[in-house]
């Protein structure tokens, strides 16, 4: 035999030159993979068992050394994947992204203040050192240090809220949501609460008015229509199964033209002379006066008590400047039968946030210092021109971060409250718009963008908008956070694929900008 392979009708070929089916030599196999205690013993990851654990690590090792194998079964692991030092590096880089926090701090700079997807309000640093100093240890979350028995968590708090809003009483539970459907059951559960159709408004995440009444077990009855409401629609609608009239201040949205409500005090006197109470739901509950500082009004619980209102609920994380909380004030009465209400106790907030919001309340003992110390109004009342200062001062960086693919430019800039709070009015900013050098491809380029920001050590929230990248500054308090990151920027942006290489054309992008 000559070792030549014939086939019917084709020209003899030598077994030389057959194609190759066997799989590539340069390929690693899954039997070239070391066993999982063999990677363990290696000098490199003694470290991590010392540092982390044998649990965790030779948890990350067998989730490596399948993944690397299923990568061989396929034909697509080389064989440097295989040794034992690339082994260890990447079994330590596993090991630290599953330590790696998954809530981090970022830097908002989307003009939004206070951003629900960003965590709403910042807590005041006194308030941080505060909650470290009570959760370091015990501490008499429950427990009266005067007389030395079982306390009640309520009055940590209940005092100050008293005194900040005028109310006879106070307690509070988790979020706003939690207040509103505490408040309807406690007071309304199987009977009748009559509500404004302008006022079914739709909180966060789809939980609308009509179904906060259906989990508190009570009927609504809509009066009026979407865009008026008068005295007589309420008193109509009262019957002996009318339990409570309520109002829900629409602060997430304005209904403009032909209006008309009945206010707080004329539903007040309207609910004595049948013997009701009145709930009102603030929302985003402003302690104080906004427009003292500049700002649009926004009413606020000592406004709508002192209008007749028998229990006031509303947020601690919105324009309060705390912790995520609801609060929910008014008469001793009202009160008490919402606090002694058995769903109150699966409602109640926690020591951490309890102790944040004590501590937040705390500052509002000095209204002098208020604008200074609470981050939320501080950065609310930031001076336009200010902002504009910081963007002149950061736009050399940014501009040769983002070079030569994009060009940077101070703007001005319109943000907003946010969270739902005063949805119409605008707050004067400024900031950097970051544009794509090539028309096309413009869209792919700023995802891309975005993208880089997101991925940096601290991540960078902006917003994409007018073909460009838009980095409002008003929350943006410590430059440095942002410029000692800009290096990182420009190498990434110099080795990304998002956009046309340096100095090359853009690629045509059907993605949406």
């Amino acid at each position: 035999m000559t070792g030549i392979a014939v086939v019917r009708g084709m020209p003899a070929v030598p077994e030389a030159q057959a194609p190759d089916t066997a799989p590539a030599r340069d390929l690693a196999q899954p039997k070239d993979l070391p066993a999982v205690d063999r990677l363990l013993r290696e000098p490199a990851v003694a470290a991590l068992l010392e540092q982390h654990g044998h649990a965790l690590v030779a948890g990350e090792a067998r989730t490596l050394l399948e993944a690397r194998r299923a990568e061989a079964k396929a034909g697509a692991l080389a064989p440097a994947a295989v040794a034992l030092p690339g082994l260890a590096a990447a079994l330590q880089a596993a090991v630290e992204t599953r330590l790696a926090p998954r809530m981090r701090a970022v830097l908002n700079l989307t003009g939004t203040v206070i951003h629900t997807n960003l965590g709403r309000a910042v807590l005041a640093e006194p308030v941080l050192q505060h909650v470290l100093a009570a959760m370091s240890g015990p501490n008499n979350l429950e427990y009266d240090l005067a007389g030395g028995g079982r306390g009640d968590r309520d009055t940590l708090v209940e005092e100050l809220l008293c005194s900040l809003t005028g109310a006879e009483a106070a307690t509070v539970v988790n979020n706003n949501a939690a207040a509103v459907v505490l408040t309807i059951a406690a007071l309304a559960r199987r009977k009748e609460v009559i509500v404004s159709r302008g006022e079914l408004v739709e909180i966060g995440g789809a939980f609308r008015m009509p179904d906060v009444m259906a989990a508190a077990g009570a009927r609504m009855v809509e009066v009026g229509t979407t865009n008026r409401t008068h005295v007589q629609d309420y008193e109509r609608a009262i019957t002996a199964r009318t339990a409570l009239l309520m109002k829900v201040h629409t602060s997430n949205y304005a209904v403009q033209g032909f209006t008309s409500a009945v206010d707080e005090a004329e539903l007040a006197a309207l609910a004595r002379r049948h013997g009701l109470p009145l709930a009102s739901d603030l929302g985003s509950g402003s302690l104080v006066d906004l427009a003292a500082y500049g700002l649009p009004h926004e009413p606020t619980p000592r406004e709508k008590l002192q209008a007749g209102c028998d229990v006031v609920t509303f947020s601690g994380d919105k324009l309060l400047g705390g912790p995520q909380a609801g609060l929910i004030v008014g008469s001793r009465q009202a009160v008490g039968r919402i606090r002694k209400f058995p769903l109150k106790r699966a409602l109640r907030m926690s020591k951490l946030p309890l102790a944040a919001l004590e501590a937040t309340l705390r500052l509002y003992l000095r209204p002098e210092r208020l604008a200074q110390d609470l981050p939320t109004l501080r950065l609310l009342t930031r001076p336009a021109a200010q902002i504009h200062a910081l963007a002149t001062q950061l736009l050399p960086a940014v501009a040769a971060a983002v070079a030569p693919r994009f060009d940077a430019a101070v703007v001005e800039l319109q943000g907003q409250i946010g969270s739902g709070s005063l949805p119409v009015d605008r707050l004067p900013s400024a900031g950097l718009a970051i544009a794509p050098r090539h028309k096309r491809g413009a869209g792919r380029a700023l995802d891309g963008l975005a993208a880089a920001l997101r991925a940096l050590p601290r991540p960078v929230i902006g917003r994409i908008a007018a073909d460009s990248l838009l980095l409002d500054l008003r929350c943006l308090e410590q430059p440095a956070q942002l410029a000692d990151q800009l290096p990182m920027l420009g190498q990434a942006l110099g080795a990304d694929t998002y956009g046309p290489p340096r100095g090359g054309a853009a690629q045509p992008s059907t993605e949406p900008c």
